[in-house]
């Protein structure tokens, strides 16, 4: 079955405001390296075994902005799927799986696009595993594995072995600082990377089941397509009159096929200064430490 990247590019990414704007978003930019992190991530699937050209969605005001990024990085999207309006994750991942199924049913890797993963061998690794439970019908996401008690992120606790990974017992929500602290101490719980691996035609089913609201809304925006180079704009007032609500909540905390895979390879979301801070390099040179002063003897 063909693999197809879908990538999340929305975001405003206000946290790290003023360097991140409304018109000039944190994906846009390039934070780490020569390259921006919506680059970055397109890159990092693009060698991947049998991965098509992705599918993007973004907002208009973005779209020549991200065009003229992927061309700078010779690559040609299947489309950009242009949202009329934001709506969150849920809606957007079904334009994508909508999208995909116009030629047949495919594993969709969604990403956003925001996010710093360096170690690629090792998502590649966590990627095949992953695949093998969408495979068999599964809705997978990535467990990050904690590196520290972080109260900014939601946690998924890992459930038992299931193929090549782990059923997710639960999800839950950001925790306060002594409660961070327990589950990073027990072993059983992981970061919440948001990122995902699922058949199109599965994640629609689910999404039906469990959102019919959403599900008809987007359906119904995606019968009035219309095309314009690699441009895919969607019905305007059926999309505005989709509810709003994030993939976690619309799907995968009430299915019951939700599986996890461990992920270590530095992941970051890039969600504060202070995140950006710990995975950016850092010029030792300019930190100057003083001696103590000695007191004097009279």
């Amino acid at each position: 079955m063909k693999i197809v990247p879908v990538i999340l590019c929305g975001g405003a990414g206000t946290r790290l405001w003023p360097l991140s704007r409304e018109l000039y978003p944190k994906q846009l930019l390039p934070l780490i390296d020569d390259k921006s992190l919506l680059q970055n991530t397109v890159l990092r699937l693009k060698d991947y075994k049998d991965a098509t050209d992705p599918i993007l969605v973004c907002n208009e005001e973005h779209r020549f902005l991200v065009a003229e990024q992927l061309r700078e990085i010779d690559t040609r999207p299947a489309t950009i799927i242009l949202e009329p309006i934001g709506r969150n994750t849920a809606p957007a991942v079904a334009l994508g799986a909508h999208m995909a199924l116009t030629t047949d049913d495919a594993i969709l890797v969604v990403l956003p696009s925001d996010h710093v993963i360096p170690d690629n061998n090792a998502f590649h690794e966590a990627l095949d595993r992953a695949i093998a439970l969408a495979e068999d019908d599964h809705l997978v996401t990535f467990g990050v594995t904690p590196t520290r008690p972080e109260t900014g992120y939601g946690y998924i606790k890992a459930g038992a072995v299931e193929n090549t990974g782990n059923k997710v017992e639960a999800f839950v929500e950001k925790p306060d600082q002594a409660t961070a602290e327990q589950y990073v101490s027990s072993g059983d719980y992981y970061w919440n990377s948001g990122m995902f691996v699922f058949k199109a035609s599965q994640y629609l089913t689910e999404l039906v089941k469990q959102r019919q609201d959403i599900a008809s809304a987007v359906e119904k925006s995606f019968k009035s397509v219309s095309h314009d180079d690699v441009f895919t704009r969607v019905g305007e007032q059926e999309f505005t009159n989709c509810p709003k609500e994030s993939i976690d909540y619309a799907v995968m905390e009430g299915t019951d096929k939700a599986a996890m895979v461990p992920l270590t390879a530095g992941w970051s979301d890039i969600g504060s200064w202070d995140a950006l801070w710990e995975v950016s390099d850092k010029d030792l040179s300019l930190i100057h430490i003083s001696e103590p002063t000695r007191p004097r003897l009279i």
